[in-house]
């Protein structure tokens, strides 16, 4: 299993628009092959700094869901109307 930490900084006032888009996301990777279970998190002290802790079964499953249609329409979506900064992401055991 591994475990990945996608960190966000969203623009200013768009945080319950990405926390929706999140939900409607989860929905989607529950689909996913390998998706075990995410999680959004949000900084107490950066209202703006969100979390998604996502468990996949090996690494392969993760790749193939960023690799998916799926996530470069939404990554594109936030790119253009959500992100303040470039997403960063950190895997956790292989």
């Amino acid at each position: 299993m591994i475990t990945v930490g996608m960190n966000y900084e969203i623009l200013e006032g768009k945080e319950t628009i990405f926390e929706k888009a999140f939900a409607n996301v989860l929905e989607a990777m529950k689909t996913m092959e390998g998706h075990q279970r995410s999680f959004l998190y949000k900084d107490v002290n950066k209202s703006r700094s969100y979390l998604i802790i996502s468990e996949w079964s090996d690494r392969n499953a993760f790749d193939a869901f960023i690799r998916s249609d799926r996530f470069a329409k939404v990554v594109n979506w936030g790119k253009e109307q959500i992100l303040a900064s470039r997403p960063r992401h950190q895997i956790y055991g292989q």
